[in-house]
């Protein structure tokens, strides 16, 4: 016997779409969690012999796993009875605030998108871009570095590009963890970053329960030794000048370090310099309390229109990259070293002896980062054109003037990177890029500064105007 059963659409289509549910949730994800697991743990083998810091097993450990551990740790947990106690609120609405931070904040790390997706965008990118290079490295420190120590590479920050170009550079040595502001929380972009081992931070929250849950996770990575990457600036140069130091990570990395401990903490430099930021301009306007403010949809227009317009030139065969971007390795600070030279232990410092402390140790490191930061053709050629911004000067004086400060640079122990190492490349170069992009006219060649433009080229000339200069010779000629 054979009969049609006849179903209303309205009753067919939640059922269609719960089977499809139930197949992505129960066999596609579990597939591809299966999949990319396996993809991560062959990449994990293949390069446990070439990187000089292996991935840490916290970094291996299961995301849900390690919200878990700051779901119960003992400081979370008091902190949130703390909360909870001030404000008014049940604990367990106050656990569940807890646990939206912590997934807000806990990476997903992934070998194969890391190592493979990851580094192999960041490399095209970064020369697609530009000419990169790594200039001076502290060789001899880096070796001395023990292999179970927690290595946290301290920058500056000048560029977005800077979290692609260290990742990209450090591939070979480590698998870097960062810590992200809020700009990269929109989807899709923070699930890669969550799966690049990037963890997020509201760099000016008041919340004392949201700090709480951020420094116990940055404890956490900072004694199972997971390499890490901060900017301690807290956010990119508007001049182009190092800014002073915004320490809440480096403090939060203190409290998981024991002089006695396992792990030695040790801080490397890392000094990046660039003969174009692709942010310049955005990044002056932003500095300037009298420019007119733009929408986000302006923003977003006028990026647009710099795509586009590269692009034009892609098409026409006429487009250059942006000059050389130029990265630095300094020496390393061993906290254990520096912890006994100045007779303290973090663990034991509070209150104005702690901040004091903390403030010492920051000028160390932006110290440390300034003397690396490279010395680009731009900055140096731009640093002429602003001393002398009402000169018009000849190829000849003006090289020769951009080897004077060079000379006083390198006497002072600056890092200068000279392409191909050819002073008169170095030169041409330099001065190419800033005709090309109209800051300075060349007029029946003399050459000078547009006045319009002085604040950009004073953008690149302050990069470098913090490193020591030697003192200008003087003519035995002169009265």
């Amino acid at each position: 016997m054979e009969s049609t059963v006849v179903v209303p659409f309205w009753v067919a289509l939640p059922l269609g779409l719960l089977a499809a549910w139930a197949a992505y949730d129960k066999l596609l994800m579990p597939a591809m969690r299966w999949f990319v697991a396996g993809q991560a743990n062959r990449v994990i083998d293949e390069l446990g012999a070439r990187l000089r810091i292996g991935v840490r097993p916290f970094q291996r450990t299961r995301r849900q796993i390690l919200i878990h551990r700051l779901l119960g740790d003992p400081r979370v947990l008091q902190a949130a009875e703390q909360h909870a106690a001030e404000h008014g609120l049940r604990l367990p609405a106050v656990l569940k605030t807890v646990e939206r931070y912590a997934r807000e904040i806990v990476p997903a790390f992934n070998a194969y998108l890391y190592f493979r997706t990851g580094y192999w965008l960041g490399k095209k990118l970064a020369q697609g871009l530009y000419r990169v290079r790594i200039g001076y490295v502290d060789s001899e420190g880096i070796r001395r570095i023990p292999e179970n120590a927690t290595v946290v590479f301290v920058m500056n920050h000048r560029s977005n590009m800077d979290y692609v170009l260290a990742g990209y550079l450090a591939a070979d040595q480590a698998a870097l963890s960062y810590a992200v502001g809020e700009w990269a929380r929109i989807w899709p972009l923070s699930g890669l970053i969550r799966a690049m081992g990037a963890y997020f931070v509201r760099r000016d929250s008041r919340d004392a329960l949201y700090r709480r849950v951020l420094e116990r996770y940055i404890v956490m990575a900072t004694q199972a030794g997971v390499p890490q990457a901060v900017f301690p600036e807290g956010g990119l140069t508007r001049d182009g000048r190092m800014r002073e130091p915004r320490l809440g990570v480096i403090d939060y990395m203190l409290r998981g370090f024991w002089l006695d401990g396992e792990r030695d903490l040790v801080f490397v430099p890392l000094g990046m310099n660039y003969d174009r930021v692709l942010e310049d301009r955005s990044l002056l306007r932003a500095a300037d309390a009298q420019a007119e403010r733009r929408s986000t949809s302006g923003a977003l227009w006028t990026t647009l229109r710099f795509v586009l317009h590269n692009a034009a030139l892609m098409a026409k065969s006429d487009w250059h990259r942006f000059g050389y971007a130029c990265v630095n390795i300094g020496a390393p600070i061993s906290m254990r070293t520096y912890c006994a030279e100045r007779n303290i232990d973090f663990q034991h410092l509070a209150g104005d002896a702690r901040r004091s402390e903390m403030g010492a140790l920051g000028d160390r490191l932006m110290d440390g980062v300034g003397r690396i930061i490279p010395v680009v053709p731009v900055a140096l050629m731009a640093s002429v054109f602003v001393a002398q911004p009402a000169r018009a000067l000849s190829g000849i004086e003006l090289k020769a003037e951009a080897q004077a400060l060079l000379e006083r640079l390198r006497t002072a122990g600056a890092h200068v990177y000279l392409p191909r190492q050819d002073l008169e490349y170095a030169f041409t170069v330099g001065l190419r890029m800033l005709t090309l992009r109209r800051l300075v006219e060349d007029s029946d060649g003399l050459y000078r500064a547009r006045e319009e433009e002085l604040p950009l080229l004073a953008y690149y000339a302050n990069s470098i105007a913090h490193l020591p200069q030697a003192p200008a010779a003087v003519s035995a000629n002169a009265p």
